[in-house]
Formats: structure tokens, sequence, C-alpha cells
């Protein structure tokens, strides 16, 4: 929640509802990792007022650690859909890697890196992610991989504790499956071993095989599976 906050919050009984006006699910739901209220069905009905009067569908982000059990069955009986099924990622930061130099290093996001990475998003997504990225917690760099001297791979990693993200992973369509992506995990790795982090965390869309499978050959593993529970607005 932290690595990719969203533009609106509000505390719910110990959820976090948040909203970013369209594109990211992670910013555009209720977080549900603890639950500290007493009448569930009213914690329900203020979330999914705060996104009624925004014109927004009301959305729940549902981990097996989601609080109270019991909250995906009855979201369903509510009429809410199921998302498509997104794995959490894991892998140990190795001890002192080395980052590739094609990989340049930013605290803010440059236009190369901007142009890279906002190619491949939806409109609504291109639209609200310039302003997610000004909200990032200040342990954050950006990753370009360069060649020629122009930026074709982009990835963010967010340190937070002994934990490190790995967010807005991209590479120009020409340079595709020409180690751009591994140049830019490497250098994320580099950079969170540097910041006295143990783990990389990830999150992607379980049909994404690609994706997975060159995560997987990069050393992570599946460590919990989320999707999101969606109520159309009336």
């Amino acid at each position: 929640m932290r690595s990719w906050p969203a533009l609106s919050v509000a505390p719910i009984d110990g959820w976090l509802w948040r909203y970013a006006s369209g594109g990211s699910l992670r910013a555009n739901s209720v977080a549900t990792l603890a639950y500290t209220g007493r009448d569930l069905e009213g914690a329900i009905a203020r979330a999914e007022g705060h996104y009624r009067v925004r014109g927004a569908a009301s959305r729940f982000t549902i981990t097996p650690v989601s609080e109270p059990a019991g909250l995906d069955d009855l979201l369903a009986a509510r009429g809410y859909a199921q998302g498509d099924e997104h794995v959490t990622m894991l892998k140990p930061v190795a001890h002192r890697p080395a980052a590739p130099p094609e990989v340049s290093l930013s605290s803010e996001p440059e236009r190369g890196w901007l142009a890279v990475y906002l190619a491949g998003l939806t409109a609504d997504r291109v639209t609200v992610a310039p302003s997610i990225l000004e909200r990032l917690p200040p342990r954050r760099v950006f990753l370009a991989c360069r060649r020629a001297g122009e930026a074709v791979g982009s990835g963010l990693c967010v340190a937070d504790g002994r934990v490190a993200s790995v967010q807005c992973m991209a590479t120009s369509a020409d340079q595709r499956r020409r180690g751009c992506a591994r140049a830019v995990l490497a250098a994320i790795e580099a950079w969170a071993a540097g910041q006295g982090c143990t783990h990389l965390y990830l999150q992607a869309e379980r049909a994404n095989r690609p994706a997975i499978a060159l995560y997987a050959s990069f050393g992570f593993g599946i460590a919990g599976t989320y999707h999101v529970r969606q109520k159309r607005a009336p």
C-alpha cells in the first residue's frame, strides 16, 4: 500500500479505503489486511458510499490474510464479481549483487523513463500514474536501461523496512527479449542491497506467464495470491 499510494485514502475500522480516479487496481480498492470493527455490513456500506459519491466501482482487494475471515464470501453474496488472480512473488536479496553499467538510477522519473513506462499503460492509467509517482516514499529509485544513450527499459524500486518492491517494469517493443528487463532487475537488487533490504517482492497477474517466467528465472517464487472483488457503481 505504501509503495504505490492512492491519491485519496480513508480508514474504515482497520481497512484502508483507496481511490485514485482510475487505473491501478491497488490504488482504487479497499485494502483489507486488518479489521478492528464490529459492524461488518456497516463497514462495507461506508466503503461503498465513498466510491459512490465519486461515481466509481466499489472494489476490495482480497488476500489469504484478509480480515475478517469470510469477507470474500460475503462480498460475493452481495454481488461482487471476482477479478483475475494475481500473485505476489518474493526473492531473497543476494549478498553484494553487481549493478549492470547499462542501467542508470535517479531519484525522480526522467523524461525517457516516463516515455517507456507510460507507453504500455491504458489511457486512464497514463493520466493517473504521474500523480501517484509524485507521492512515492523517499526511499525509492527510478531505473532506466539505456542503449545507444536512449532509455529502452524502466523499473521502480521502493524500500520499506527490510523489503523492497519491484514495480513499473517495462521495455520498449523493439528491445524485448534482449536482456533489458534482467538488467533492470539486477540493478534493483543491487540498490536494495545497499538499502539494507533482505527481500524483493513484486505483484503480477497470474495469467501473465511470460512475466512470471522471467521473474522465476531471476529467483522469485510465489509467496501468495490475491484478487479484487468489484461491484459496479449504480
